[in-house]
């Protein structure tokens, strides 16, 4: 199989603190730091939070800002990929840093069950997000945590809150969510080869399904998520010494399935992105 496959590489998320993996980088400077490595290793799209200086979630716009500022200096054409997820903020501060016109965003189109609470995703803020990330340019990577928003994309596309091909996630192994079913896994993607044929998946796995994930996505077709968000080790014995190692790790398996990793030229064709001028 000779299709690129994108790696995206998600650094920080809100979770994981240093008292787990000194590796995950916090400050806006370790995240650039750690991001830049991660880009030479093979990453092609940054996948960010920010947090405040105690490591809780954080929705400044400001932190976004100087965030993409230093990953445009130090990852040249590297995608930049902002979460307007639940745990940094509520309402609509969720998509407070769009205006800075990031090339990506997350967009979750449908709540479900977290580990000790529910991840709620209203419809009028869903579609205030969707809004939002039209206004500024936004390509949306649409993150489904459950078949029906697999489904809610499609509609939301073909009445046009959604624009341009769709490029959706599944995300596995939350607890209490869609567990890492390779049965489920592969009506994921029959589904959406039916529903919206044009579109580009991805799968991230959570915790030790990560490796899991990033194996069937791999040799599926489809493109990779991982990084220190999703999971802090490299092995059950050994932690992550990097976001670069878990993308290495990434690498190593598109090499095993004769796959290129797209360099982020190749995965801005892909995603119907500008080149980077």
């Amino acid at each position: 199989m000779s299709k690129p496959c994108i790696i995206c590489v998600a650094i920080t998320g809100s979770l994981p603190r240093k008292e787990h993996n000194p590796a995950v980088p916090v400050t806006v400077s370790e995240q650039v730091e750690s991001t830049q490595e991660a880009f030479e290793a093979g990453a092609a799209i940054c996948h960010a939070h920010v947090r405040n200086d105690d490591q809780t979630p954080s929705s400044d716009p400001e932190k976004f800002a100087r965030l993409k500022e230093g990953l445009e200096k130090h990852c040249p054409g590297m995608i930049i990929q902002f979460s307007t997820g639940g745990r940094s903020g509520a309402g609509k501060t969720r998509g407070g840093m769009l205006p800075l016109k990031p090339e990506m965003a997350s967009l979750s189109v449908g709540s479900n069950n977290f580990p000790t609470r529910v991840y709620e995703n209203p419809p009028d803020l869903v579609d205030w997000l969707a809004g939002e990330m039209r206004t500024y340019g936004v390509k949306p990577e649409i993150e489904a945590f459950d078949l029906s928003h697999i489904l809610q994309a499609a509609a939301m596309n073909r009445d046009g809150r959604i624009q341009g091909n769709i490029y959706i996630q599944f995300v596995m192994g939350v607890k209490n969510a869609m567990p890492a079913d390779k049965d489920v896994f592969d009506f994921y993607v029959k589904t959406v080869e039916r529903l919206m044929p044009e579109a580009e998946w991805c799968a991230a796995g959570i915790g030790a399904n990560q490796l899991t994930l990033n194996e069937w996505s791999i040799a599926a077709g489809g493109h990779a998520r991982t990084g220190l968000e999703d999971n802090i080790r490299l092995d059950r014995d050994h932690l992550a010494p990097s976001n670069a190692a878990l993308v290495k790790r990434t690498a190593d398996i598109c090499a095993a399935n004769e796959r290129p990793v797209a360099t982020p030229s190749q995965a801005r064709d892909v995603l119907g992105l500008p080149q980077h001028a």
